[in-house]
């Protein structure tokens, strides 16, 4: 059967499997001929407003641990990735030039900057008389079968959520290509040493040391659900803060589109038939929906989402305080379950779903600084960075994103009573505090002189006067 296009470009973004890959399966059944290409983005080395590069080494690190893998599994198959480091928009047109593709295949983002390159490079190519197929496969639902237009999106999750599940069926996956030796091969030589970032250096006290592919996204499933059967437990044990096996960890994997929210999903319904179906199982569906929505509410509002008022549009009394700022983000507030967290994720690039909500709270609420200063830092930060799920979330604790509760808040103390009532936590992350017993590690500016008297190391003078009167959470 005749093929579509001569030669076509399949490029990478962030879809970096063969598995479960409309764009690079529609491409290839449908060209003669065609070129892989994934670019690292410029971008990513500006500055933010905060005067730090966008993203760590580490994240840098995962993606590209995560390419090498794509590049790997595209060889084995009789295919070569081509890797550049650039503008996208220079690029794409400088290998249009070269090659006169006829189409172009790649998958759709939901974030606004890549919203305007999307349509900047779908210019250059129909100019050129070139086809341009997007594929929108970054969520579970595809955007086309929820029950509303975009712009008409429910602003509460529960309703997106219910409608959703009542109406909603989750689309066939793909298959992975089995020949790839139709690929355009060009000497393409692009090295580490390329990407201008440190070695991405092991963390040995990380929950997971995470590796970036396609390879460990699928490891770490079948470990997570087959292997060790801990889907059964998701629940009850999702708001953990130390080891492995407290949440799945899909999201690293996740973000770099290494494995399908489809994916994931066949795989829970596979455990559900085959092992146990429970509120477990139900709870992780119920946390990708979550994902899928955050998605849709950043293409329906674009980029007023990254706005200090948010989608709502209203103004707050936050600060630009950059040395409250630089206390926090060091984790050196002196409120140890905050202090524990942010040197979690300044020294592994990851942080559980409860401590990232509680380290939100303590920076817009007790700190009372603008919002966006956290959102950019988790997006430096972060080796699990979604654009839409980071932003989505600050805005939602901010109060000025998808949240019906106005005054969202977190007592901090009660939180660490609730999710580190030993100290364990805490004091696996701040080895000051080893020598302070119990749930006691987490409120030692409380601790009376007689107590504190017990103990043999020097604590710290930031944990004895820590920078907000953490007695207002006592209770």
């Amino acid at each position: 059967m005749e093929k579509k296009y001569q030669k076509s470009l399949i490029w990478f973004r962030r879809n970096l499997r063969v598995e479960d890959n409309e764009a690079l399966w529609e491409g290839i059944h449908n060209s003669e001929k065609y070129l892989f290409l994934y670019i690292f983005d410029e971008k990513e080395w500006d500055e933010n407003p905060l005067g730090i590069r966008r993203s760590s080494s580490k994240k840098l690190s995962f993606r590209w641990q995560s390419v090498l893998d794509l590049k790997q599994k595209i060889e084995e198959l009789g295919g070569q990735l081509m890797l550049q480091k650039g503008d996208s928009k220079i690029i794409l047109q400088s290998l249009l030039t070269e090659h006169k593709f006829d189409a172009l295949y790649a998958p759709k983002e939901s974030g606004s900057e890549e919203v305007s390159e999307e349509k900047a490079i779908q210019k250059l190519f129909l100019k050129d008389k070139a086809a341009v197929h997007y594929f929108a496969q970054t969520t579970l639902f595809h955007e086309d079968d929820i029950p509303w237009p975009i712009g008409k999106l429910p602003n509460i999750f529960t309703q997106f959520r219910k409608e959703n599940e009542k109406q909603t069926e989750v689309r066939a996956l793909f298959k992975a290509p089995s020949d790839l030796s139709d690929a355009v091969k060009i000497d393409n030589k692009f090295e580490f040493s390329d990407l201008q970032i440190e070695n991405n250096c092991k963390e040995e006290k990380a929950v997971l040391n995470f590796t970036g592919g396609e390879t460990k996204a699928w490891e770490r499933l079948n470990y997570y659900l087959w292997e060790t059967d801990q889907l059964k437990d998701y629940k009850n044990t999702r708001n953990g803060l130390l080891g492995e096996g407290y949440s799945s960890k899909f999201s690293p994997w996740l973000s770099e589109g290494c494995i399908s929210a489809k994916s994931i999903y066949y795989q829970v319904k596979r455990y559900e038939k085959e092992r146990k179906k429970n509120q477990s199982t139900y709870w992780m569906v119920f946390e990708l929906i979550w994902r899928d929505y955050f998605h849709f509410v950043l293409k329906k509002f674009g980029s007023k989402l990254f706005q200090k008022e948010g989608i709502k549009g209203e103004k707050r009394d936050w600060q630009w305080n950059l040395e409250l700022f630089e206390r926090w983000k060091n984790g050196e507030t002196g409120v140890p379950f905050i202090d524990a967290n942010m040197r979690e994720l300044n020294a592994s690039g990851f942080m559980s779903n409860r401590g990232r909500q509680n380290v939100a709270s303590f920076l817009v609420k007790d700190l009372g600084l603008d919002w966006r200063m956290g959102a950019w830092y988790f997006e430096h930060q972060l080796i699990d960075y979604d654009v839409a799920s980071n932003w989505g979330n600050w805005a939602y604790v901010a109060g000025v994103g998808n949240d019906p509760r106005e005054n969202r808040y977190f007592n901090i103390l009660s939180q660490a009573k609730k999710y580190d009532a030993k100290g364990e936590y805490v004091r696996y992350w701040i080895p000051e505090l080893a020598d302070i017993e119990g749930f006691n590690s987490n409120r030692v500016a409380l601790l009376k002189n007689g107590e504190l008297e017990k103990v043999d190391s020097i604590i710290p003078e930031i944990y004895l006067k820590p920078i907000v009167d953490i007695g207002k959470w006592e209770y």
